[in-house]
């Protein structure tokens, strides 16, 4: 059954309040629930966001032979003896993140078969920097149709050197993984430097893995056997900053005074300081953001002043939170020039704002010019991903109306329980079922 999302919106007040506590990272969580291939224990991991695109992944898993329990944040994972190499098409062709099952997979079991993945439609999304990588690991190829089958050599994956022409977060994690079971020693050139991937390292490498430079662009890793918890204590994930980032965006445009906790502040600070920059009081603590909107006058609002942004790779402005920001940026006074440089395609729910009353105009696929502030009206909406569904909620809590939105699978992917959440702050939000 297909649900949609109702919001009032608050034509622009600030009067949102309160506390939202942000839960740990999906893109943490999905990278450690399929490095439990590579362990000759359960692992056991905390923080464990409730999403579809968890449960997803475990279901891959399940299916293959492996067992999970998922409850109360807290997933406890057995993937040591699956029966099978072959992710299940079904759910691997809808989940992009599946493509991070194949090195452990391919690393322990010497051979893994899988059909193209998916996931949000927001452009190309190549493998071949996986199948690139997996030949210099020593591996044979085959491909029919739309579905890979890759052996390792005898013997097991060989260690190897592997330069990204283009940093990639999932390859970097994926390679890193598998080289943790390979023969020798693997250098990853050009690394991404997220701080998922030093999270993950550090969970590899407290389990018997050997690996230096995470967070860094060159990793190196010593291959070595399985790998083993220790006993007692779960892994936390690391809290989610892409969440974080876009309740602190919603704070700005909505809130009277909104503060995050659970949160760790250096992993947004390119987005902390593009806020400030343009206007937005912050106050960062420990593990807490505060965002406040004091600053009224005669019933004004404090204006908030355009600013390019430009997506990049860690630390650079996160691609995720691009479609949140465009929301800010329509409420900002002056012309800003946003410039996606990690996705082409995923400016194309910019038309919808515009439905909205917002002014953005498309350049090219890469770019748009939005020249703002503009008042928001409510519309029925059609969420085409992840990130920009949730900024379709940012956009129908700020505007006039009524706003109708759909698709919200799409949101619940990456984001827990977000009416609930949000409702708790003061928005005027609910899930109805068709």
């Amino acid at each position: 059954m297909s649900e949609h999302f109702i919001i009032k919106g608050l034509a622009g007040k600030k009067t949102l309040a309160g506390e939202i506590t942000i839960v740990g990272a999906k893109n943490a969580a999905l990278k450690a629930i399929a490095a439990s291939v590579l362990f000759k224990t359960p692992l056991h991991l905390s923080n464990v966001p409730h999403i579809e695109d968890v449960s997803r992944i475990l279901d891959i898993l399940t299916e293959m032979g492996g067992s999970a329990m998922f409850a109360d944040h807290e997933v406890k994972v057995d993937a040591r003896k699956l029966a099978t190499n072959t992710l299940t098409p079904e759910i691997s062709k809808r989940l992009r993140a599946s493509i991070v099952l194949t090195g452990p997979i391919l690393a322990r079991y010497g051979r893994v078969q899988f059909p193209h993945p998916g996931g949000c439609v927001i452009g190309e999304r190549p493998i071949d920097l996986f199948i690139e990588g997996y030949k210099k690991m020593g591996a044979t190829i085959t491909k029919k149709g739309k579905f890979y089958d890759i052996v390792a050599p005898k013997g097991g994956l060989r260690g190897a050197e592997i330069f990204f022409r283009l940093a990639s977060v999932t390859g970097t994690e994926t390679f890193m993984m598998a080289a943790t079971l390979a023969k020798g020693t693997t250098v990853i050139k050009n690394a991404a430097m997220e701080p998922e991937i030093a999270w993950l390292a550090d969970v590899l490498n407290a389990s018997g893995a050997k690996i230096e430079g995470a967070g860094t662009p060159i990793i190196t890793v010593k291959g070595g056997s399985p790998l083993a918890q220790k006993q007692g204590k779960a892994f936390r994930i690391v809290p989610d900053r892409i969440e974080a980032g876009s309740f602190l965006i919603l704070g700005a445009l909505a809130a009277k005074k909104l503060t995050l906790r659970s949160v760790v502040p250096e992993h947004l600070g390119s987005l902390i300081e593009l806020l400030s920059y343009a206007g937005t009081d912050v106050e960062i603590g420990k593990d807490f953001i505060t965002v406040k909107n004091s600053g009224q006058k005669n019933n004004k609002q404090k204006e908030l002043r355009a600013v390019p942004l430009r997506t990049h790779e860690y630390p650079g402005f996160p691609t995720d939170l691009q479609a949140p920001m465009m929301i800010y940026l329509t409420q900002s006074t002056g012309e800003s020039l946003v410039f996606e440089t990690i996705f082409e395609g995923r400016l194309s729910y910019t038309e919808s704002l515009n439905r909205m009353g917002a002014n953005i105009t498309m350049m090219d696929p890469h770019r748009v010019r939005v020249v703002g502030p503009s008042k928001l009206k409510g519309r029925l909406l059609e969420s085409p991903d992840l990130r920009a569904g949730l900024a379709f909620v940012i956009a129908g809590a700020i505007a006039s109306g009524v706003s109708e939105i759909h698709n919200v699978y799409n949101i619940d992917r990456g984001y827990e329980d977000i009416e609930r959440r949000l409702r708790g702050i003061g928005l005027d939000i609910v899930r109805v079922g068709e």
